[in-house]
């Protein structure tokens, strides 16, 4: 391991061991404590992010306040991916406060959809026991969105963990969680009143910078808002990205293990159909029947074409861990090209993007890294980046994209979990869990079927 990656390393073990301790002392006191401090730590996010993660696998609730929205990106990153949808990062500004609901419900949903390894936790167990208990509260939130107007306090009691700057407390409403923690600001009295178990880490900060925004400042609201949209988009791209690559692996085992079966089986059928019908030819059922499972035929055996040349020349998938994902999601952020200044400027960065889908669904860290490089060497060069767009129309034309693409991912999630292969995709994996190979059955069946259809024709 390179003497960097080993840094880091140590540092999110030290960071995990700090946020063990402090859940440990927290989990000792009484209800109603006097509040603990704790002294800013070396890596301060990391061992927050860390403490968001031991309380979820232990099953306690948490909100986790700061002085103000600057924070939040950077916790938003640092928080694992696994558990990522189960933590609402919610802004002040009621306006990017509606962005990050909608996304993280989009965000939770998939992951429940997907219901794959890394949400099979004892965090996301604990989550499906609650929504269970709240059917109609999941329900709503799931078919509300910003148009329907400001966040729903009720909406944060979905959320395990809650991070927001103390000025968006109002957004929660009434919603009680088992720990309270404060990062680098002071609790108003009423909080520390009438919270059961609240730790405050590191000194006041000073005062908060609000991020109230008047009506008529228009380009401050529009870059905060594509600010929002950004962070929240990456997360979404890297879900979406995840999806298809899943989709695509199961898709060439399907077609290798069953699709070429399912294509000669469909091949015999419509021989003995030409037959039935030639013996025949006075039926149109059987004429019907007949051109029926030709055209079948020639579907599946166009398929299973389609599939052996796509699948000639693709590369090895290698396993994408989180180092990728976090990888690809770092890129998402910064190269989006519904960010770009101009049309030069957006195909780079289109392209740079088509790329980067491409190297994560083989898992190609090396190939994602050589791209963040040349992003970061060319984007100067590159023609359009140094081009000065009009203050007045550049933010609401990139906002206007950015908001048309979440809502493009949202729909397109959608569509995948109602596809049939992906449903037979959860169901393979289901299976796997209950020591079945659904394909592999699904194999035998086919070689059965086969059989019995090879006789029937060489019978006559």
């Amino acid at each position: 391991m390179p003497a960097a990656s080993r840094s880091l390393a140590a540092d999110g073990d030290a960071a995990a061991r700090l946020a063990e301790r402090w859940f440990a002392r927290l989990s000792k006191a009484a209800p109603g404590s006097m509040p603990f401090e704790e002294s800013l730590p070396t890596e301060p996010v990391a061992t927050l992010a860390a403490f968001a993660a031991i309380a979820l696998a232990h099953g306690r609730s948490l909100r986790v306040l700061v002085a103000d929205d600057e924070a939040l990106p950077e916790l938003s990153n640092a928080l694992a991916l696994a558990i990522r949808p189960l933590c609402l990062v919610l802004p002040a500004a009621d306006f990017a406060a509606s962005i990050a609901l909608r996304a993280t419900l989009s965000l939770m949903k998939s992951r429940l959809w997907r219901d794959g390894e890394e949400s099979r936790s004892a965090a996301w167990t604990h989550q499906r026991r609650y929504l269970a208990a709240c059917p109609a509260l999941w329900q709503r939130a799931q078919s509300w969105s910003p148009a329907d107007g400001e966040v729903p306090p009720q909406f944060a009691a979905l959320f395990p963990v809650q991070i927001l700057p103390l000025a968006a407390r109002p957004m929660t409403g009434e919603s009680k969680v088992d720990i309270t923690l404060l990062f680098r600001c002071d609790a108003p009295h009423e909080l520390v009143a009438s919270t059961s178990c609240l730790l405050q880490v590191g000194l006041h900060a000073g005062p908060a910078r609000t991020t109230g925004l008047e009506a008529h400042e228009e380009i401050p609201r529009l870059l905060h808002e594509r600010a929002q949209l950004t962070q929240d988009i990456a997360d979404l791209e890297l879900e979406l990205a995840s999806v298809e690559a899943e989709l695509d692996e199961f898709t060439r085992d399907y077609y290798a293990r069953v699709g070429r079966l399912l294509a000669e089986q469909d091949a015999l059928q419509a021989t003995l159909a030409r037959r039935e019908a030639a013996r025949q030819p006075a039926n149109p059922e059987a004429r019907s029947t007949a051109e029926a499972r030709e055209r079948q035929a020639e579907q599946s055996a166009n398929e299973s074409r389609r599939f052996n040349a796509a699948d000639a020349g693709q590369a090895p998938v290698l396993p994408r861990g989180d180092a990728v994902k976090r990888l690809f999601r770092r890129i998402a952020q910064q190269i989006h090209p519904d960010r770009a200044n101009d049309e030069a400027d957006r195909a780079w960065r289109t392209q740079l993007m088509i790329e980067a889908n491409h190297a994560y669904r083989l898992g190609d860290e090396p190939s994602l890294r050589q791209l963040a490089a040349r992003w970061q060497a060319g984007r100067e060069e590159t023609p359009g980046a140094a081009a000065n767009p009009s203050p007045a129309t550049t933010p609401r034309l990139q906002v206007e994209r950015l908001r048309a693409r979440l809502a493009t991912i949202e729909a397109e999630l959608h569509r995948l979990f109602g596809s049939r292969l992906y449903e037979l995709f959860v169901a393979t994996r289901h299976a796997r869990r209950q020591g079945r190979d659904l394909l592999d059955e699904m194999a035998r069946q086919l070689d059965a079927s086969i059989r019995d259809l090879r006789q029937e024709i060489a019978g006559g």
